[in-house]
């Protein structure tokens, strides 16, 4: 039983919030309500989710010298030496396998981005990591990566605009991750390049500029994304038509534009925790533990719906 808690431990199942990006696709393509086309994306999100935790396997194996010097992350169950190394990587080989053999049964063009994932992350573990810029953007590609496997389940077309948010976003997120542990490292005392090598090559200053430069194109590029989204063919009637014989004024794409302020709250939200709380290290935590925040990304996720789905 303790083994399997450590199994449980080390897949980081909090995690898989980060592969709701599959679901974008969907929603956004008006196919939310189209049960054989939900029932794709659950299934990939399944799919993605087992190879993420595989990946994450054979990224604490990787790191685990470095782990155990980490004030923190020396406490996970690789690098405590509670999880024995040899078990570990055989269930992360494992656990690929199973995951692309399942992704290719569901479409050849979903097990290409998902091959495509699990070798950018093997990279990553192995190399990328090391190398300052290249670190931050193949964690953008990443999320990239998951949004368009998710599209390709649905067989449906990713707008350009809401791509360039996603890249942003992830940016800013991976910026602040590194802001945050560059932070509590330092006043620890301790040195940089024992723990991650990137972090030498990111200066606060620097840190400071691009933190300040994506918090600006993530809601930049959403608020023109909202505004220059075509109106969704809906597999389905709107589940509200009241609103069916509004002028071209107010159309849905419109709409959207409301949720703009929420998203600008949540960057500002974020910015805080970094700054004031230095909180950015686990963005994945933060969502569940910061109640302004959780309750922005609910609030924005039923307006985004009820205005795709609900206005005609």
């Amino acid at each position: 039983m303790a083994q399997l808690l450590f199994v449980l431990k080390s897949a980081r199942p909090r995690q898989w919030l980060k592969n709701f990006a599959l679901f974008a696709a969907l929603i956004f393509s008006g196919q939310l309500f189209a049960f054989d086309s939900f029932l794709r994306v659950v299934y990939a999100f399944s799919i993605f989710s087992f190879l993420t935790s595989s990946v994450y396997l054979f990224n604490d194996v990787v790191d685990a010298p470095l782990d155990r010097r980490h004030p923190y992350k020396r406490h996970r169950p690789i690098a405590s030496g509670k999880f024995p190394v040899s078990v570990a990587l055989f269930l992360a080989v494992f656990g690929f396998f199973i995951a692309l053999t399942l992704a290719r049964q569901l479409s050849f063009f979903f097990f290409l981005f998902s091959f495509a994932y699990l070798l950018l992350h093997i990279l990553y573990s192995l190399w990328i990591k090391r190398v300052p810029i290249l670190d931050l953007l193949a964690i953008a590609t990443g999320f990239i990566i998951r949004v368009y496997a998710g599209a390709v389940v649905v067989d449906a077309h990713m707008n350009v605009w809401f791509l360039f948010t996603v890249i942003s976003l992830s940016l800013f997120l991976a910026v602040g991750k590194r802001q945050s542990e560059r932070t509590l490292l330092v006043g620890r005392g301790e040195v940089l390049d024992s723990h991650r090598a990137t972090l030498v090559g990111y200066s606060q200053r620097l840190l400071d500029v691009y933190t300040s430069m994506f918090a600006n194109t993530t809601w930049i590029t959403y608020a023109l994304f909202t505004f220059l989204q075509p109106q969704p063919v809906l597999t389905r009637p709107r589940v509200v038509g009241f609103l069916a014989e509004l002028p071209h004024t107010f159309v849905a794409q419109k709409w959207l534009m409301i949720t703009v302020p929420i998203v600008v709250y949540g960057v500002m939200r974020y910015l805080q925790l970094i700054y004031e709380r230095n909180e950015g290290e686990s963005p994945d935590k933060i969502l569940v533990s910061d109640t302004p925040l959780l309750a922005a990304v609910l609030l924005w996720g039923v307006l985004v719906v009820t205005i795709i789905y609900g206005i005609g």
